[in-house]
């Protein structure tokens, strides 16, 4: 019954919607959420509770970043961009319902830093047969992957982060090529998050003749499961799970007497998380992918870098450093670069948006370049890989890159 009634909620927006998202309206040609000065975006982040540490800096950067844009004078035609947001609290019935809200009643022009799995999968329905564009997930979760994007719904989906199963490949290419694994151990939650990495690691351990062992959590403390994993003599353990989880994990590897290095998902790649979990370092390193570059190709810092710092300090001072303040700069970014593939002398319109974003790739400093051309919605696949340090006399953490930026593919090149 649910499912039908979403299903006859849908026909009523789309009847609702047609004329918002790609009309030939004699009083406006433009979408909804577009008026002469501004265009509203919206998302639901999580910025409150546990998740707080990851979605309020994220709403930091991409405020950051439209507040640049509109003090230089807007876009198309001198429109500023103004965010609507609501905080779901990581619930995926909550956010349906506030997705809801933003589409229908604030009617805002895309979903921007649509934010995390819960949400994004208890949305992607409703907003594909829409039509509404999405542009950066806060999730790597396949869901958003797609290699051959046809109907306007799929591709108005535009994947930034990695996708965990990918990372999932990563992984354990990155253990075969750093470490000599022959024995990948995996402790990992049975979430998309989890699940999903889980896959990606056993596809490639297959094809590449090494073994997974892998451990699900069942316990909030992980200290059981932490312990089963370790006597297993691995020589080298996989934290999947996302960031939070990732806490509980590394702490109770240190219980359970572990020394073999741990690598984490790019989600924890920040200090905010090394902050937390530094005392285990006198046990094993930590390791993390990461798909942001802050450095130019002679190894300085990159200028997109310096522009993030020097807006980011005017209102959030704290985040100068902060990966996910980062990240939802690029959401901000991606999604005005769209933006600025448009021709503001016509109408703009949810379809021309799409198109605009499939003209070109699309650059913006802080990564690999995207290309969403031929249907290809399927993130960022160059990662570098880095390694947390604590600086005991400072009482601060970091990270050093210990493998540049790189394809899987030629990662896997290297070591077959």
């Amino acid at each position: 019954m649910k499912k039908l009634l979403l299903a006859f909620m849908l026909v009523v927006g789309l009847t609702a919607l047609a004329a918002c998202g790609g009309s030939e309206d004699e009083e406006t040609e433009h979408a909804q959420g577009v008026t002469e000065d501004r265009i509203l975006v919206g998302n639901t982040a999580v910025n409150t509770g546990d998740l707080a540490f990851v979605g309020a800096p994220f709403l930091a950067g991409m405020q950051a970043y439209f507040n640049m844009i509109n003090e230089n004078g807007g876009v198309l035609g001198g429109r500023e961009i103004e965010l609507i947001h609501y905080s779901d609290g990581f619930d995926g019935e909550t956010g349906l319902t506030l997705t809801q809200r933003l589409v229908e009643e604030d009617e805002v022009f895309a979903m921007v830093g649509h934010f995390g799995t819960p949400t994004v999968g208890a949305t992607d329905e409703y907003l594909s047969l829409l039509g509404v564009p999405r542009v950066y997930y806060g999730t790597g979760t396949s869901l958003v992957f797609n290699d051959n994007a046809t109907t306007l719904g799929e591709r108005a989906s535009f994947p930034v982060q990695p996708v965990y199963e990918l990372e999932g490949e990563l992984m354990v290419a990155r253990a075969v090529d750093q470490f000599d694994a022959e024995r990948i151990g995996l402790l990992y939650t049975a979430n998309e998050n989890g699940n999903e990495i889980k896959a990606g690691m056993e596809r490639l351990a297959a094809e590449l003749g090494v073994e997974v062992v892998d451990v699900v959590v069942s316990t909030a403390d992980m200290e059981a499961e932490a312990l089963s994993l370790v006597n297993q003599d691995v020589d080298v353990i996989v934290l999947g799970m996302n960031q939070w989880s990732a806490i509980s994990g590394a702490v109770a590897l240190a219980t359970a007497g572990n020394t073999a290095p741990v690598m984490v998902s790019y989600v924890a790649a920040d200090t905010s998380y090394a902050d937390l979990v530094h005392p285990v370092l006198g046990a094993f390193d930590i390791y993390a992918n990461a798909w942001v570059d802050l450095l130019d190709e002679s190894g300085e810092t990159s200028q997109g870098y310096l522009t993030y710092i020097e807006e980011i300090s005017k209102t959030h001072p704290e985040y100068e450093n902060n990966s996910f303040a980062i990240a939802g700069w690029i959401a901000a970014m991606v999604f005005v670069e769209g933006l600025m593939l448009m021709d503001e002398d016509e109408a703009i319109t949810w379809e021309a948006y799409v198109e605009a974003m499939e003209s070109a790739p699309l650059s913006y400093d802080l990564g690999a370049d995207l290309d969403f051309r031929n249907g290809l919605r399927t993130g960022t696949q160059i990662l570098s890989l880095l390694k947390m340090g604590y600086d005991a006399e400072l009482e601060a953490t970091y990270f050093d890159i210990v493998a540049p930026m790189e394809h899987l593919d030629d990662i896997i090149s290297r070591i077959e």
